[in-house]
């Protein structure tokens, strides 16, 4: 029969002519795989052979006669080291975990044992008695049987309390014990319950409700004393008060005085904020660089808010579970409780201001479609392009996932600045207002201005959205930004937006010029907008704020005091400290108004108030614990983004540093769940639907390493009074169940004060977080504390409590059992186990170690820092989520590096872990996982010694791994070598090693690729630079380039050290503009993208395979064998034949490549969102006349050098 067909042959057909260097695969007969039986269609086999003949003389000038590998490797005795390794590996494992006794007393007790069971270590009486003392001894082992004469049988008929005595040389007696009287005590409680998933989600969602409307209420006292406090305050322009100012307290000058401002204020750290030094007795005043901290609007407001002091403290006694609280001024302070220390950036700039943020923007204005007219006519060269630049920045950055967006750029014609979204408006997302920041930048001026043809598109866009009811069906505004009009443009309005005025327009004179002012006025004027000039690239900031304080005139003249929630946020510009900054916020907040009948028609805004809550806190409302090993809980907003998710990564590392990824915040739900296809759970969450669905996933691992195949089921609903939604994963299986049990406190108390057992401590036991005097405590000691009655205030999760009492009873053997072990084990050879470990799904962790401290081969192994070793919010650890996919009494081994995989150096340890299951009823739940660490090269002396066998009996080997024609690697079931001849390959994939090998397993079927997405990626840019060394190759261009630098750094110079005092804070404006322009050209290396990545799974019905690979000169042979009770597999291979032909099999994340067409269809693509319940877009009684008017033109020196700046400011803002 020939090639292809079902029968193969071990070796070629010496009478077949072969083509030298092309790459075969032949299967041996011998192998348990199976082989599909080819077609007979002899015809197009014929055609096929002909075809490579033909095709390999055409490749190929000369032919060399074949030279076949000559190294035979027995099958048997492949299956033999195999079986002894796994033999061995198993024994140490079980002994050294303590597995089978774990798994003894999960099950009923009353049975004798079985021969395994009865291989478990034998210990000495007085060593057990020694090792025992800690608790009671009849409780564990009974009394101690009479000593007995070594001549004792060495298996004595079981007592009731089955105890095995064994023959020993020395007159102390081994004995071998399993007590199932503690076990019996609580096996009559044992029971597994479903778990309901729709039940579960409701419960946390109405928990999640009632936390936020506490956090709602808080907000809206503050509201309502604001609001007083203003109606009461008559404005004073001559007003004197000092207040504290959180950059300048506790400062003193060069005399040892306290500076104007900055008196003394008490700091102190404190837990709940971070451990930040903070002052929980009264706020202070925060400004931003650019606002003048004695500006009489500013004095006025910050004597006004004073009042807000009682009422924030009062806030915070009465709901202790509060953070931050704020009120954010339109003026442009900012006072926030409890009091800090603000620093300023590395600048001395202090960048941060209130009026910028999301919750400011959002809680101030309705949603809104915004179209952005900008002039990029000849006239606007210079300065004048980077101001305007820097004004269209500023206006996205008040744009939020609720508004929509467009920019037109217009000379003689107009151009869509991304043509993808030519005649449409697109979600002003953070992915999409930072793709326009970047276009914005590579903006040419060129040609004459025609605005009309520009405001012509902008009024049809917006009219063709509002009538198909799509972007924000809300506001509607066109931001005109040039540097002059030559006419009023009446046709065009009276066309498209008079009488009703329904589109608001906003104009912005760009420079110095005041002779087109009047008509830009009359514009905004006359369209319900407002008209302000922006002569400095400071000014850009106050300006663009008016027209925020236009759109919220509506609601406030409405006395709307809607309640906004804002997406997920990391405010990394509120405080330096690293814990805060790098933490996930949502902020809830509510406008401020202006009560005053005198000024009702203009609708003032005073300011908004808000208070954030972290979503860490928020998810522990959805404890880990009641979601078992694959569950999680996650939450999403009203647009479809990922409000908490643990897939969700918001983190990227640059060098040694962690930064928010540009899109962390605008990560859709269908780009972590991304199996469902259809978007059927998306859908669902954003109707604010409650019910079920079904998805088979695959679950990545290790960083992406692994996969798990599962079946999930979620529950979804709502969160009522806010925009969120909540949805809870079960994994099918033993992921619906759970155990319990019931024990007393006093036994489980005692078992419970083991130096060696820990609790997860990210898990909430016990609420520790809000009485100062409960702080400092570990959420073991409150548990026990509570337990005892010391603490009759603390508040604790009964329901986990009691689970680990019960587990610490059940559990409680394995730490006598651990330590009875280390003091028996003797020999220095055995000294290759560092530590064994346990964990339940309680958040319970025991270890014990059987080598000092010092001899630990990975030390962060279980500590908190080690993330994946330990219980944590988000994940069971890697061992206990691998061990519980692994069939019953199977070990998952992995490697253990000393500083992380992505370290240097080779792998230290390798753990091994099995999951400990019980049934109950017909129905199986998983207990716990138990493992053991070990040194590798205790692992690889055991292997290369079970390779020196060729018989059961242990006789020498004629061949063994040891030979030089032999290569023999151990691998788990994702490919990844855990022992090879050369230790650099340990902890490679198994592709990078040897990609012949790989490659003819993966075409076998032995492994299977599987292909993942990743959506939160960040690939690298192209370069599209011209090479670094370039402008050296000319003197010129070098002397230009320095010239450049140093009077880019005179003119920053200048205006640093400008005694122009009132213009300081505009000054130190335009220099953080100047920094962070360098700063943001040389960093950005890195920008998201999508990606794929392949992984390797070992298909477990192919316990064993073989073959031969034809590498051209020679054929290289191959052998691999399952490993029994394990997921790792022996492979050995012929290592004298070259099979380089072969490249690589990597898994290397590769990024997704969209075409032009595909790319613009998916920026376009617009998917299903729930729009917010509110809309403030007019009012009869607003005052349509208070539409600016022009700004101060006063000369200012440092300003007048700005053209020079021009010269030397980054290029792509002046073009």
């Amino acid at each position: 029969m020939g090639w292809g067909c079902s029968f193969l042959s071990p070796y070629p057909d010496p009478s077949r002519i072969t083509m030298p260097g092309l790459p075969r695969f032949y299967p041996n007969p011998g192998s348990t795989h199976n082989w599909a039986p080819c077609h007979q269609q002899p015809g197009a086999w014929a055609f096929l052979q002909k075809t490579t003949v033909i095709l390999w003389l055409l490749l190929s000038s000369t032919s060399l006669a074949p030279t076949w590998g000559q190294t035979k490797i027995p099958l048997e005795t492949v299956k033999l080291w195999a079986e002894t390794f796994g033999r061995g590996l198993y024994d140490t494992v079980t002994r050294y975990s303590g597995s089978l006794l774990l798994q003894k007393f999960r099950e009923a007790s009353s049975h004798l044992m079985s021969d395994a069971e009865s291989q478990l270590p034998c210990l000495p009486v007085t060593t057990l008695q020694s090792s025992l003392s800690y608790l009671p001894f009849p409780t564990v082992l009974g009394p101690p049987p009479p000593l007995a004469t070594p001549t004792m049988t060495a298996k004595t008929p079981a007592s009731p309390h089955n105890t095995y005595v064994a023959n020993t040389n020395s007159f102390d007696f081994l004995i071998c014990t399993l007590q199932p009287q503690k076990y019996k005590d609580v096996e009559s409680s044992l029971q597994i319950e479903e778990v309901d998933g729709l039940e579960l989600v409701r419960k946390f969602s109405e928990d999640m409700k009632n936390m936020l409307r506490r956090k709602v209420e808080a907000v809206k006292n503050l509201v309502e004393a604001a609001e007083e406090a203003d109606l009461n305050h008559e404005f004073n322009a001559s007003l004197v008060f000092d207040y504290y100012n959180s950059v300048l307290i506790n400062e003193k000058d060069e005399n040892g005085n306290y500076v104007e401002l900055g008196a003394e204020f008490v700091l102190e750290s404190n837990a709940h904020f971070s451990n930040l030094r903070v002052n929980t007795s009264i706020s202070n005043v925060q400004l931003p660089t650019n606002v003048y901290n004695k500006d009489p609007d500013i004095l006025n407001g910050v004597y006004m808010s004073e009042a807000l002091n009682p009422v924030f403290v009062e806030n915070f006694q009465r709901d202790p579970t509060l953070t931050w609280q704020y009120f954010g001024s339109a003026t442009g302070f900012f006072r926030i409780y409890p009091g800090i220390k603000w620093t300023p950036d590395e600048n001395g700039v202090i960048t941060f201001d209130c009026r910028n943020r999301g919750w400011y923007i959002q809680a101030a204005t309705s949603p809104k479609d915004i179209m952005i007219l900008v002039d990029i006519s000849g006239s606007m060269k210079g300065l004048r392009m980077a101001i305007a630049k820097h004004t269209i920045i500023t206006i996205l950055d008040t744009l939020g996932e609720n508004d929509f967006v467009n920019i037109i750029a217009y000379n003689d014609y107009v151009h869509y600045i991304e043509p993808c979204f030519k005649g449409i408006l697109v979600q002003a997302d953070r992915d999409n207002r930072e793709h326009f920041k970047q276009l914005v930048e590579e903006l040419v001026v060129k040609g004459v201005g025609v605005v009309d043809q520009a405001l012509n598109e902008a009024f049809q866009i917006l009219k063709k959205f509002q009538e198909a009811r799509q972007g924000s069906v809300c506001n509607q505004a066109i931001m005109l930004i040039t540097d002059g009009a030559v006419e009023g443009y009446e046709p065009i309005f009276q066309k498209y937006n008079w009488p009703d005025r329904k589109v608001r327009v906003f104009t912005y004179l760009i420079g110095r010029e005041v002779s087109f002012a009047d008509r830009l006025k009359w514009i905004a004027c006359n369209n319900k907008g407002y008209y302000t000039q922006i002569s400095t690239l400071a000014d850009a900031q106050e300006n663009v704020m008016e027209y925020l304080h236009v759109l919220s005139r509506p609601m406030v003249i409405n006395h709307d005091h809607d309640i906004i929630w804002t997406e997920a946020y990391m405010d990394s510009k509120l405080f330096t400290s690293k814990s805060q900054s790098l933490m996930l916020l949502t902020t809830v907040a509510m406008p401020v108004f202006s009560k005053k009948n005198e000024t009702r028609s203009h609708g003032i805004l005073l300011g908004v108030v808000g208070s954030d809550v972290t979503l860490r806190e928020l998810m522990k409302l959805a404890p880990r614990y009641k979601l078992g090993v694959h569950g999680y809980a996650f939450m999403n907003t009203n647009n479809g983004y990922i409000l908490s998710h643990p897939d969700l990564r918001p983190l990227y590392r640059e060098g040694k540093k962690l930064k928010p990824k540009p899109n962390y915040n605008s990560v859709d739900l269908s780009e972590v769940e991304w199996e469902d296809k259809a978007e059927i759970l998306r859908t669902a969450m954003i109707n604010r639907e409650t019910g079920s669905f079904t998805m088979d996933v695959k679950a990545p691992l290790d960083k992406g390493k692994r996969v798990l195949f599962l079946t999930n089921d979620y529950f979804f609903t709502d969160i009522s009074d806010t925009p969120f939604s909540l949805g809870v994963v079960l994994s099918q299986g033993h992921g619906e169940y759970v155990l319990l049990g019931n024990t007393s406190v006093e036994e489980g108390l005692h078992d419970l004060l083991h130096p060696d057992l820990t609790v997860a401590n990210d898990w909430i036991y016990c609420v520790t977080d809000i009485d100062p005097d409960h702080r400092k405590l570990s959420q073991l000691e409150a548990m026990v504390r509570f337990l005892t009655g010391e603490d009759p205030d603390l508040e604790c999760d009964e329901e986990l409590v009691r689970e680990v009492l019960f587990d610490a009873v059940v559990t409680a053997p394995m730490e006598a059992y651990w330590t009875a072990l280390a003091l028996n084990i003797s020999d220095e050879s055995e000294q290759g186990v560092d530590v064994a470990f346990l964990g339940t799904r309680a958040g319970l962790l025991r270890s014990s170690l059987f080598v000092g401290s010092e001899k630990v081969s990975d030390r962060m192994f279980l500590m908190p820092d080690d993330e994946t070793s330990v219980f944590t919010m988000n994940n069971f650890p890697l061992w206990y989520r691998q061990a519980s996919e692994q069939p019953a009494g199977s070990f998952v081994f992995n490697l253990r590096w000393a500083e992380g995989p992505d370290g240097p150096g080779e792998p230290v340890a390798v753990t091994a872990s099995t999951a400990v299951t019980v049934t109950v009823d017909k129905k199986t739940a998983i207990a716990a996982a138990v493992g053991i660490q070990m040194k590798v090269e205790f692992l690889q002396r055991q292997f290369w010694a079970a390779t020196e066998q060729c018989s059961a009996v242990g006789e020498p080997c004629p061949k063994s791994c040891g030979d030089s024609d032999l290569d023999c690697f151990v691998v788990d079931n994702n490919g990844f070598i855990l022992i090879s001849e050369r230790s650099q390959e340990t902890g490679r994939f198994l592709g990078e090693v040897d990609g012949a090998v790989m490659t003819q397993l993966l075409n076998m079927g032995a492994f299977n690729q599987v292909t993942m997405y990743d959506y939160q990626a960040m690939c690298k840019l192209p370069d599209h630079h011209h090479s670094a060394a370039q402008p050296l190759a000319s003197p010129i261009s070098a002397l230009l380039m320095a010239t450049k630098w140093l009077m880019s750094e005179l003119l920053l110079l200048l205006l640093e050290w400008s005694a122009w005092g009132s213009w300081y804070d505009r000054v130190a404006e335009a220099k953080t503009v100047f920094h962070h322009s360098h700063k943001h050209k040389k960093q950005e290396l890195l920008h998201p993208c999508d990606t794929e990545y392949p992984v390797f799974v070992h298909q477990t019905a192919i316990q064993e395979t073989n073959g031969i690979i034809e590498c051209g000169a020679c054929q290289k042979i191959f052998v691999m064998q399952q490993i029994p009770k394990t997921n790792l597999l022996l492979l050995v291979t012929d290592p004298t034949c070259d099979c380089s032909v072969f490249p690589p099999v990597l898994q290397k994340a590769t990024e997704v490549k969209y075409n032009a067409s595909v790319k613009c269809d998916r920026m376009r693509s617009q998917k299903p969102r729930r729009r917010p319940d509110s809309c403030h877009a007019f009012h009869p009684e607003e005052n349509a006349q208070d539409c600016g008017g022009a700004s101060d033109t006063s000369a200012w020196l440092p300003l007048l050098l700005l053209p020079l700046g021009a010269w030397v400011l980054p290029p792509q803002l002046l073009r």
